[in-house]
Parts: C-alpha cells; sequence; structure tokens
C-alpha cells in the first residue's frame, strides 16, 4: 500500500512539474552581459534565447568544462 501511494505521488510530481521551463530574468540577463565586450549583442541573444525557451523552442547550451 506504502509503495503504490509513494509511486502514485512520484508520477503525480513528475508530470506536474516535468513540462516547466526556467529561464532568466531581464535582471540576470543584463548583469551577465555587462561583463561582455558586446552587451548589446549579448543582451539580444540572451532574449531571444529566452523568447524561445518560452514558446519550447530547444535551445543549444554550451558546455563549459571545469578546470580546476
Amino acid at each position: 500500500m506504502k509503495l503504490a501511494y509513494k509511486l502514485s505521488i512520484f508520477l503525480l510530481v513528475i508530470f506536474t512539474f516535468g513540462e516547466i521551463t526556467f529561464s532568466l530574468t531581464n535582471y540576470q540577463i543584463k548583469r551577465i552581459c555587462e561583463k561582455e565586450k558586446k552587451e548589446l549583442t549579448c543582451l539580444r541573444n540572451f532574449r531571444e534565447k529566452k523568447s524561445n525557451l518560452q514558446k519550447g523552442i530547444p535551445i543549444e547550451i554550451p558546455v563549459i568544462p571545469y578546470k580546476k
């Protein structure tokens, strides 16, 4: 009985929060782009990616390797 209850709660959480996407706020985008040379280009690119993400269009996320 406990297993069925836990499984149903798990599935409910997965299906409820599985399709939610989190995007950066405009303030976070501005803070990130302040450090770049071409600030306006950076802002434009981030805002375009944000709108694509909110529309459900997949975006590419660059992976930067961790260096010790």
